[in-house]
């Protein structure tokens, strides 16, 4: 397919979804009071997220929006926020390790997001009983079911059980992110106009879970201690296994000889690695791809450090677990107006633009946390608890709007055909930077000797996170100039010669949609 070609595709998608909006707002009926006019703008205002969200249904399929909104909501959103602060408490007050340690263990979670590529492959090539999505969902639920049933149940394990533990529900949550993730990409590969709108409903959903999972995290901890609130995760993994078990999928049919179903798998991943070897090769594909790694690798984390300050009694604020907790919880809401912003303003300018000065403020804003270390707050008459409310939701904003447009960036460079698997790859990249920063943080904070009752140094690991954020600026020459709408990736990139089977896999438009689309390819 040519670019024009690819182009007219794009402008019917986006003129169907336009139609869409339209007619749903013609139906809307007559109201001839006085105050109509005012009545009419408020049920608007109020309506549009609906009306957006019976689009995204009609063009994507229900289905799909479902599975998003329980993985990302549930699984990410809620899970990943309570998990966040519960484990932070479980390290500090019932291991009772230094948080240069817990840097380190926290850096174990990111493990199982690397290996989202191997999660891809089995999800793309190694269908169970004919079917490649159901069984993952059951497996990421069983798998952080029991995870999170063991640590809660058992005394004070080994540090090494429990982090294995730990480890394992954060497995479950990447394997259902990385089978969501698949259709997220073939979507966006299909209907492009609508990958931003994808994102955003990602983003949202993953918001209102943290803010959930924010706001109820430190009142658990403080009722049920931090173990007793871990118990408390099974919920998540356990209505993944019920979505395994209900979300529609097309069984595949396919009852050959076993050893030819092998050789045909063992040459479908062989077709997959070939195609994200020659996929990654393209300038246009590893230059974005290195930008994300070093803009996560080179933001040293120092989160442990600040955690332990926050609620040390002498050196710090010493904010209540139940405060905690609700500083998550209003940097959640922050980062649902990041989605806002981002969706109703920044979501047509052009990625590289988007980004400079996305990077921009997220360096800057940095300073805020140096502010709060040095109480220079308390000099200029504001108080803790005002400060690191602002602070925190104007961190929050900013991460999520710098995050959006990297993600969109990350589905515009999968090429169809193995878009699951090389999405997840994507993600590994930007694991392995997360994995490299928490890492490097730690590291800095031993070699600065922050430990959990001396922050003397605390200001200095600061510091240099900000400096190296700022540096991450000199590399913006890697991203891509255009707009998010544009295809960055040929769609048939691989078509020659690739083993992949395209049609293969969880139905995630309706059959009309779908031949209409590829009538149009």
């Amino acid at each position: 397919m040519n670019s024009s070609e690819t182009q007219e595709l794009v402008e019917k998608t986006a003129t169907r979804s336009t139609d869409i909006i339209l007619d749903s707002k013609q139906t809307d009926p007559p109201h001839a009071s006085k105050g109509g006019i005012q009545r009419t703008s408020f049920l608007d205002i109020f309506s549009e997220p609906f009306q957006w969200l019976r689009m995204l249904c009609k063009e994507l399929n229900t289905s799909f929006v479902v599975g998003v909104a329980l993985v990302y909501g549930l699984s990410q959103g809620f899970s990943g926020s309570f998990f966040r602060v519960v484990t932070d408490y479980y390290w500090k007050d019932v291991q009772k390790v230094q948080p240069s340690a817990v840097q380190l263990y926290v850096g174990f979670y990111y493990i199982p997001w690397i290996m989202k590529p191997v999660w891809g492959l089995l999800t793309d090539v190694f269908p169970v009983r004919g079917y490649r999505r159901r069984p993952y969902f059951i497996l990421a639920g069983v798998l952080g079911a029991i995870s999170a049933l063991v640590i809660a149940i058992h005394g004070k394990l080994p540090i090494f059980l429990a982090l294995v533990c730990l480890v394992g529900m954060t497995a479950g949550v990447a394997i259902a992110d990385v089978t969501i993730d698949a259709c997220i990409a073939r979507n966006s590969i299909k209907q492009p106009s609508l990958a931003p709108d994808m994102q955003s409903l990602c983003g949202f959903c993953t918001s209102v879970g943290a803010l959930i999972g924010y706001s109820t995290s430190g009142m658990f901890v403080h009722h049920l201690g931090a173990q007793g609130s871990l118990g408390l995760l099974v919920l998540p993994p356990a209505l993944l296994i019920l979505l395994g078990f209900v979300i529609y999928e097309s069984r595949n049919s396919n009852n050959g000889p076993q050893e030819k179903k092998k050789k045909a798998a063992l040459e479908t991943v062989s077709g997959a690695i070939e195609g994200m070897y020659k996929t990654m090769k393209v300038p246009g594909v590893w230059k974005p791809s290195l930008y994300m790694y070093f803009s996560l690798a080179l933001s040293l984390s120092t989160s442990e450090g600040q955690f332990y300050w926050y609620t040390d009694p002498k050196a710090g604020p010493a904010f209540s677990q139940e405060f905690v907790g609700m500083i998550y919880a209003i940097g959640a809401l922050a980062s649902i107006a990041g989605v806002l912003i981002y969706h109703k303003i920044l979501k047509d300018y052009p990625f590289r633009n988007l980004l400079f000065f996305a990077q921009l403020l997220y360096a800057t804003s940095g300073m805020l946390d140096l502010m709060f270390i040095l109480r220079w707050n308390l000099k200029i008459g504001i108080p803790d608890y005002f400060f690191v409310v602002m602070e925190e939701c104007i961190s929050r904003i900013v991460s999520r709007i710098r995050w959006m447009p990297m993600i969109v960036l990350s589905t515009k460079l999968c090429p169809l055909g193995i878009e699951g698997t090389f999405f997840a790859l994507l993600m590994c990249i930007d694991s392995l930077g997360s994995l490299s920063n928490k890492w490097a943080g730690g590291i800095v904070l031993h070699l600065l000797n922050v430990t959990r009752t001396d922050f003397t140094n605390l200001w200095l690991v600061i510091l240099i996170r900000n400096l190296l954020r700022f540096s991450t600026l000199s590399l913006i020459f890697l991203i891509p100039k255009g707009d998010q709408s544009n295809v960055l990736v040929p769609p048939d990139l691989l078509s020659q010669g690739s083993t992949l089977n395209m049609e293969e896999g969880l139905q995630l438009v309706s059959v009309n949609k779908k031949t209409q689309v590829h009538e149009e390819l």
